[in-house]
């Protein structure tokens, strides 16, 4: 029986040179100063998307100052760092530019720009003060760069504790910190490099797979996952192979955004996890490399307990015969499909040992996954035990 609740505040501008709109849209957040959060690479400045974004803001009146020390997993110093110079300089709302990481930093700036305490006061899990922010955050404007989070249609945040022996990377978010403003320009996605392309087209592919068997789903994620996996499915190996064919760009940064509101709509299941656990312990790991490198042992693990929907997956990824395929069959005909994938898409020479990671750390990683993301597996449509994950973490090590 239908249950659900459903809400989306964000307004999105889509489509190639919708940047270029940044400079008029009457929908910018009021304010005379904006922060631009930037990763600390300097691609978004060497790209001269910075450039470019400051310069329609300027038409707008807005001065912009900019905080460019944002990792590749971000943590929650930098957040910390980011707000005190928010509320310092009077800025009133926060602009991410970049990939899901200057988001996510930007939505967890935006809220503690206005409100006391650190960042890690607010974590409603691990080792998290579980408080609630009494203040709204500043207004937030997402400008991605990439077609993978779908951060920028939905309120999530990914952190992670800033400290060597910490280990923890945890999901947050609530209705204050959905963008106000999206403004999703694939043209900003052609530069991105073919594998780069594949982590973070994988990542959206996971999103939408796990919105799509997680048990708070509704009609709207069912429509809009069935979509984005059947687009990612037969897009993303061009988009690897063809960089600058917009078309494919185009294709994939809806897919992405398709699989973003999926999570606003539904959510992630254990996968992102026991991903989490593992790029906590290694930062060093993209996420989207972590995802694929759990996927079969994890998708392998929910066909073998009987999960159905799976067979609804791999018709969207192109398996005509998985309408007529027994409930065990069609988990198998999921698996090949996500198999074929990853091969297309460059992906299937990774392993978990490229990484650092080692079989000796697997039971620290599963108490990890089950004690900091343990939500997630509350919506998962399978009970799993510790057993059960670490029997997965071994599967994919091996």
């Amino acid at each position: 029986m239908l249950n659900f609740q459903y809400y989306m505040p964000t307004r999105i501008i889509f489509g190639p040179d919708s940047l270029d709109q940044l400079g008029d849209t009457p929908h910018l957040p009021r304010g005379s100063k904006a922060m631009i959060v930037i990763g600390e690479s300097g691609v978004m400045i060497d790209q001269g998307y910075l450039a470019r974004v400051q310069s329609q803001l300027s038409k707008q009146d807005v001065q912009t100052i900019v905080y460019d020390r944002i990792k590749p997993n971000p943590e929650s110093d930098a957040v910390d760092e980011a707000a005190a110079i928010c509320r310092d300089r009077g800025v009133n709302f926060v602009v991410g530019l970049g990939g899901g990481s200057t988001i996510d930093s930007a939505k967890a700036i935006a809220t503690m720009a206005t409100n006391t305490g650190r960042y890690w006061d607010y974590m409603q899990s691990g080792s998290g003060g579980g408080q609630t922010p009494e203040n709204d955050p500043l207004p937030i404007v997402a400008i991605p760069t990439t077609a993978g989070t779908g951060t920028e249609a939905d309120p999530w945040t990914v952190i992670t504790k800033s400290g060597t022996d910490a280990r923890e990377k945890l999901g947050w978010g609530y209705d204050g910190t959905f963008p106000a403003l999206s403004v999703v320009d694939p043209k900003l996605m052609l530069s991105v490099p073919p594998r780069q392309t594949a982590y973070t087209g994988m990542d959206a592919f996971f999103h939408a797979t796990e919105a799509y068997l997680a048990t708070c789903r509704q009609p709207a994620s069912d429509a809009l996952a069935l979509e984005a996996v059947h687009l990612i499915s037969h897009t993303l190996p061009q988009a690897v192979s063809e960089g600058g064919n917009l078309e494919a760009r185009t294709v994939m940064a809806w897919a992405c955004t398709a699989a973003g509101l999926c999570e606003t709509y539904s959510s992630c299941i254990s996968q992102h996890s026991l991903e989490h656990a593992l790029s906590a312990f290694h930062p060093n790991l993209p996420h989207g490399a972590g995802l694929v490198l759990l996927s079969k042992a994890y998708f392998g693990f929910l066909a073998a307990r009987g999960e159905k929907r799976l067979a609804d997956l791999a018709l969207a990824m192109g398996d005509t015969l998985a309408e007529d395929l027994e409930e065990e069959v069609a988990g198998v005909a999921f698996l090949d499909a996500l198999d074929t994938l990853i091969s297309e898409v460059g992906l299937s020479d990774e392993r978990l040992s490229d990484y650092g990671v080692t079989r000796e750390e697997i039971p620290l990683l599963a108490e990890n996954a089950l004690s900091t993301m343990g939500a997630l597996f509350d919506v998962t449509p399978v009970d799993m035990t510790k057993e059960d994950v670490v029997a997965i973490y071994e599967a994919a090590y091996s």
